[in-house]
Formats: C-alpha cells, structure tokens, sequence
C-alpha cells in the first residue's frame, strides 16, 4: 500500500538490524519485525534482494480478515473495507476510516466517518479517542455494525478499538490488547501508540476508580 509505504518512511532502512523475524498472518500477509531503539517495529512483506534481508516492497496481496471483537464491533483493513462482499458477509452498517488517502468505497450504502490518522510514534492518537468511541457508541446504538479501518487494520484502527474497550469495558490494556489480539493477530500498534494507551489506562483507572482486569 503505497501511502502506508509512506508514512513509515521515519524508519530508516539504514537503521535496521540484520536481526529479523519474518511472520506470516492467518490471511498470508508478510510482516518484518525489526528492532530498534528496543522496541519492536513491524513492516509489511519481505524484499529478499535488500542487503540487510529485509526491506519494504509494495503488498499486493489483499488482507480481507475481519476480526471480530464484538458482534457489533469489527477491526479490518482497507482492503476488507473496499469489499463489498466482505461488508455484507458481516452486516457492517457503518465504516471508522481511521487511515490516510484512503477513500470511502461505497458511500451511498454504508454510514461512514472519516478521521485522517498518521501511523506516526508521535502523532496523539488518544486525542481522536471522543469523535471515534462517539462513532462507534452511535453504531451499537442504532443496532449496527461498524468496521473500524485504517491502512493496513495494524496500527491506528487497532489502538482506537483497544482504547475503545479501555474506556467502554474498563479493561487494563493487558486484557484489552489481548482481546484485539486474538481477534486480529496481524496488529501492531506503533510503539507511540502502545505508550499512549498504557498512559490511558491509567488515566481511565483514575476517572473510574478502577479497572477491571477480569473480563
């Protein structure tokens, strides 16, 4: 996907390790995972002619997994949300587009909210949690089904559904992320993105008075 070829451009090919894991999703889609500054950064497919063995080509192959975190509530990726099929297989009523340069495919059929998000270390994703879990509360309201997207369904559109279930559940992010995870094994959240929702939870721990690690 080219834009979101772009914008991982801050991850410098020069600082890759030759240390890299090479993972390969439920639906086939090729990730890298990296190290860097001790922290894991993941990429999609793998370019056997790149020096370091691993590298960014151009992912052709369509992710169509939909996890599923509640029956109202859906996790994906633009090529889920380009399908139509895919749409009607899961009732989605009304579509999150959480990713950037990324069109509404089928306007006049679906409910649609469209937040230009970058998939960026340091771009303040929590401040899009009140429009997003508005969205998304409206959805379940109306007895819809939303599908929530960004790019890839990795990173931005994962971290809003975990904020979502910090916020909605009162879960810790342990429980919330592992929840999304198993929904939708291919995600990832940008390492900004993973130390902005443990911060939420703490601040969802302080407004509630607590957090429910249970469920």
């Amino acid at each position: 996907m080219h834009s979101l070829t772009q914008e991982i451009r801050g991850f410098s090919r020069n600082n890759l390790r030759k240390q890299c894991t090479r993972v390969t999703t439920l639906t086939g889609k090729r990730l890298i995972e990296t190290w860097q500054d001790a922290r894991v950064h993941v990429v999609e497919e793998a370019d056997p002619s790149d020096g370091f063995g691993c590298g960014y080509v151009q992912d052709l192959s369509l992710d169509l997994q939909v996890g599923v975190i509640k029956p109202w509530l859906l996790l994906g990726s633009q090529d889920a949300a380009q399908d139509r099929e895919t749409l009607k297989k899961y009732g989605v009523t009304h579509v999150l587009n959480v990713a950037y340069r990324v069109e509404n495919a089928f306007p006049n059929d679906f409910i649609y909210k469209n937040i230009s998000i970058l998939d960026l270390p340091e771009t303040d994703i929590t401040s899009y949690f009140p429009e997003c879990f508005e969205f998304i509360e409206q959805a379940k309201m109306q007895d819809g089904v939303v599908l929530v997207h960004c790019n890839a369904g990795v990173s931005r559109a994962a971290a809003i559904v975990i904020g979502f279930l910090i916020n909605s559940e009162g879960l810790n992010f342990a429980r919330a992320f592992s929840w999304v995870k198993n929904a939708r094994p291919a995600i990832c959240p940008n390492p900004g993105f993973m130390e902005q929702l443990h911060k939420y939870q703490q601040h969802s721990k302080k407004a509630n008075g607590s957090i429910n690690d249970l469920k």
